[in-house]
């Protein structure tokens, strides 16, 4: 009986190691199918634990790595200027990069820097806009990006058509404007070069203005930061009434208005002022949409209206138009496109509006709001993708966090304290989580799980992370102009 006894206990404990191992051999079968899929990459628990560990994380690797943006002069840069930093961006001048990497800067240099340390960095950031400048001309063209090995303003011009091209973003005043506030209303290092700066600004108003709307367009789809945004992408030429350009042209003429009054120029200053009245009005006639409690990019491409002579009509021609001629002057184009968010950004969306966008899109998880902040565009569009591509980059649905950023702005902007704070936490645990498996950064993330899509090592407006990180945490933030 004992015998027997014995038996049955061995074998019951050799059954409870064969299920042991069964168990341990199941689990990783399963963790190697997490890990093929990616499942396991599902990002941190948003709670106060976690959202210190990763602020943590982030402001390490930050305050190691930002002088990785640091870039001597040299070539067709004679100025030393920022730079995103990752391989794809090496060493390259690029516009409203150079532009949010240095409210980045700035909050790092509040952070940790010393004097020598501002004293030092603020090269950098004049740099940026002087070496832009240093390629301004009559015309008022201005390049997107600037190489250092780029061939001068002559040659460039020689292959290519300002009148049909697109240009630096309408960012740079708004840059400089940034770096003059920051040194405490000094704008004479700008004097010089200011003219070149009016021009940029002008060209937008009297070559990129929409007649009959007042809205500003881009000129093609190509290089408008933004790269493949429905609205604009593989639409006719001077046919996008983009709401972010309209938003950052916005800001832009602020700006000049600002640094005119810096150098005591009071007339240009009250022109400017006066254009950005005249802007943001035709911007909320014409791109706030009240059936949505949207703001959206506009369709310009209207046949002109026509009233031809009916008694001498020549063949082919069109006469129905004649008899109640079109009253509208574009078409809302309604994507859903973080785009859309910019009007809180730059403070063109009134109250009313500003909750409605609130209320209706920012807490749209089918929509907008994702696990990983704001989706580039809604998965409800049929052109939603987040697949990765260089050529263009993808802002059809993945997140970027200069978009999270705006957004996180805007928000503050209006009130919106709650959502701000959903935002930066959303964010923080992100790169935090990306900085903790990779030891890097990325330029671009999956929605619902955080992967990161292309360009390890990229840096730039990622680093604005700080910024949100030091609003949740009450202490001084640095904000752009």
């Amino acid at each position: 009986m004992k015998n027997r006894w014995n038996q049955f206990v061995f074998t019951g404990l050799i059954r409870q190691a064969s299920f042991i191992n069964i168990m341990k051999n199941y689990s990783l079968v399963a963790l190697l199918l997490l890990t093929v899929f990616g499942i396991q990459a599902q990002l941190p628990v948003r709670n106060a634990e976690n959202i210190e560990k990763y602020k943590d994380i982030c402001r390490t690797y930050i305050h190691k790595e930002m002088k990785g943006m640091y870039r001597e002069a040299g070539g067709a840069l004679p100025y030393p200027f920022l730079a995103p930093g990752s391989n794809q961006y090496l060493d390259m001048l690029w516009d409203w990069d150079s532009w949010l990497s240095n409210v980045a800067l700035r909050q790092i240099l509040l952070e940790k820097g010393k004097e020598k340390d501002r004293e030092e960095a603020l090269k950098y950031e004049q740099g940026c806009v002087l070496n832009a400048l240093s390629y301004g001309g009559m015309d008022g063209w201005i390049p997107i990006w600037i190489e250092r090995d780029a061939p001068s303003r002559q040659e460039m011009l020689s292959t290519r058509n300002p009148w049909k091209s697109n240009m630096h973003k309408p960012c740079l005043a708004q840059h400089a404007a940034f770096i003059v506030r920051n040194i405490n209303g000094d704008a004479e290092w700008l004097r010089e070069s200011f003219y070149y700066l009016q021009a940029f600004v002008n060209k937008y108003l009297n070559f990129h203005r929409h007649q009959a709307t007042g809205l500003m367009y881009w000129q093609t789809d190509e290089a408008i930061g933004v790269d493949n945004d429905p609205s604009t992408f593989y639409r006719p030429d001077a046919s996008s009434g983009s709401i972010y350009l309209n938003c950052l042209m916005y800001k832009e003429l602020l700006a000049m208005d600002y640094l005119a009054q810096c150098l005591n120029l009071k007339d240009i200053a009250a022109f400017y002022n006066k254009e950005a009245a005249r802007l943001l009005e035709n911007i909320r006639e014409h791109c706030w949409d009240p059936r949505d409690g949207f703001y959206y990019s506009v369709d310009l491409n209207l046949r002109p209206i026509e009233k031809p002579d009916i008694e001498f009509l020549e063949a082919g021609k069109l006469y129905l138009h004649t008899g109640q001629p079109r009253t509208y002057h574009c078409l809302i184009q309604r994507f859903s496109v973080w785009s859309g968010f910019m009007a809180m950004w730059s403070g063109v969306a009134t109250d009313e509006q500003a909750a409605l966008m609130v209320e209706r899109h920012f807490h749209d998880t089918t929509s907008f709001n994702s696990a990983s902040g704001i989706r580039s565009l809604s998965p409800l569009e049929k052109m939603y993708d987040t697949r990765g591509s260089g050529n263009p980059s993808s802002w059809q649905g993945p997140i970027w966090i200069n978009v999270n950023y705006l957004v996180f702005r805007g928000l503050i902007n209006y009130g919106y304290k709650e959502e701000a704070r959903e935002l930066a936490e959303k964010t923080i645990l992100l790169l935090g989580r990306d900085i903790e498996r990779f030891g890097a950064m990325h330029e671009y993330y999956l929605p619902d799980n955080g992967e990161p899509v292309l360009n390890r090592g990229f840096q730039n407006w990622n680093f604005l992370v700080l910024n949100m990180a030091a609003w949740l945490d009450g202490k001084d933030v640095v904000w752009e102009f």
